[in-house]
């Protein structure tokens, strides 16, 4: 029954896509030229990104099929940010990812502790992601275009860590995923609307901490994609706006709130290694989720319609800083603990109209997280969130973020920022 289900939920998926389609083929062609179809396929690998991952990945090969619908700013009557990013190119996609000959397997090994060899592969389940793409190209011609993209969205596996069936599949702990892309393309144009493009991806899948296990799928591959763009022919050599005023730069204070979730890495290392096969949590699959929260003062310049770049100072409140503290205490561990921590970070911002790409990358001034941070933390952070302004609010916005450390998420949390603009209006921003 469940089959029968998932059959007709992917029928119906992949049937919009193609009447999305056809419809671009069949309107006119003033119309219709903003719109286009990507269809690619990808011969790829999972990536072990460190020795500990390498010793149980032990199978990697994969691929995966993708099916976008693209729609491209046109000279004649896109925004003028359009303009400063070279008329780049937005897609909605569908990713169907095949990881059936991916196997996982922990041989006895005393770095894993108490943990006992199973007689059996774990796997990895398949993927199926919904996604946004952002496209910008850097060179065009007549018949070649080299471009790069990031993509953000969701996805779902079939299969997940089980400890009675799939208890070596550390990668992913949840059904419902983050989803992440990057890549690097070069398209051949062999006709006006036409091309076959080649390119380098980066797929990623995790939960952001959100639950354990969560190592994460990472997968790298050469893609090969038949692309379908009418709009190519108009973007070659686009008119220039010689009516556009120079833009205001300024500088504003922006105050954040951010409120998240996310479970111990601690919890996981002690039940996975450190519990005996007699205890009912022995590698278990149930963890507790704690609430944190943070709050940021940044100083910005948004020198360009596109850009802002400053510095910040953060503030980081774990619920979880007792629940550390005891688990140290517990396996004999004698160090200080606080569940406030402080950081200083650069802080990086990419807009286009209301929504942005906001990055950061900090250090820490304090931090006392306890045992097993010394190990598995660094001195540093990074964020990445995706955010939406809302003009009419005095351009309040409202983003979601993921803290991580060396790229190893250490949690996800919904913000809202107010931006205070320091000087007065000019020309033109806002």
């Amino acid at each position: 029954m469940m089959s029968n289900c998932k059959l007709s939920c992917r029928k119906v998926l992949f049937a919009a896509f193609f009447l999305i389609s056809f419809r671009a083929f069949a309107t006119p062609a003033d119309s219709a030229s903003r719109w286009g179809v990507v269809f690619s396929a990808m011969p790829s690998q999972v990536v072990a990104l460190d020795k500990y991952e390498k010793k149980w990945v032990t199978k990697t090969n994969n691929f995966s099929f993708a099916l976008e619908l693209l729609r491209t700013g046109l000279p004649k009557d896109s925004l003028a940010i359009d303009e400063d990013f070279g008329y780049p190119t937005f897609a909605f996609g569908l990713r169907y990812m095949n990881n059936r000959a991916v196997r996982m397997h922990r041989s006895t090994d005393p770095d894993w502790g108490m943990a006992q060899e199973v007689d059996y592969d774990s796997r990895l389940g398949d993927m199926f992601s919904l996604y946004s793409t952002f496209y910008r190209s850097l060179h065009r011609s007549k018949r070649w275009e080299t471009a790069y993209s990031l993509s953000a969205g969701v996805g779902f596996t079939n299969k997940k860590y089980n400890k009675e069936s799939n208890i070596d599949n550390e990668q992913i702990g949840t059904n419902v995923l983050i989803y992440f892309g990057a890549g690097f393309y070069q398209t051949y144009h062999f006709a006006n609307h036409w091309g076959l493009r080649a390119g380098l991806e980066f797929v990623h899948h995790s939960n952001g901490a959100l639950y354990r296990p969560n190592k994460g799928s990472n997968t790298i591959g050469t893609s090969l994609a038949l692309v379908y763009m009418p709009a190519y022919p108009l973007l070659v050599k686009p008119p220039k706006n010689t009516l556009r005023k120079p833009f205001d730069k300024h500088l504003y204070l922006n105050f954040s709130v951010g409120a998240g979730a996310k479970t111990m890495l601690e919890d996981w290392l002690l039940t996975q290694f450190n519990t005996p096969s007699t205890e009912p949590d022995y590698r278990t699959e149930n963890f507790k989720v704690f609430a944190a929260y943070s709050a940021q003062a940044d100083l910005m310049y948004r020198y360009a319609p596109r850009w802002a770049s400053g510095l910040g100072v953060d503030w980081f409140y774990g619920t979880y800083g007792n629940h550390i503290k005891r688990l140290d205490e517990r396996q004999g561990h004698e160090m200080k603990h606080s569940p406030w921590s402080l950081g200083i970070a650069a802080k990086h911002q990419v807009f286009y109209g209301n929504f942005s790409l906001a990055m950061a990358f900090g250090w820490y001034l304090h931090r006392q997280m306890g045992y097993n941070a010394q190990f598995n933390e660094s001195p540093f952070y990074e964020r990445i969130g995706v955010h939406y302004t809302f003009p009419g609010l005095n351009r309040l916005t409202i983003g979601l973020n993921v803290k991580a450390h060396e790229t190893k998420a250490d949690l996800t949390e919904f913000v809202v920022s107010y931006p205070i603009r320091l000087g007065k209006k000019t020309s033109v921003g806002y």
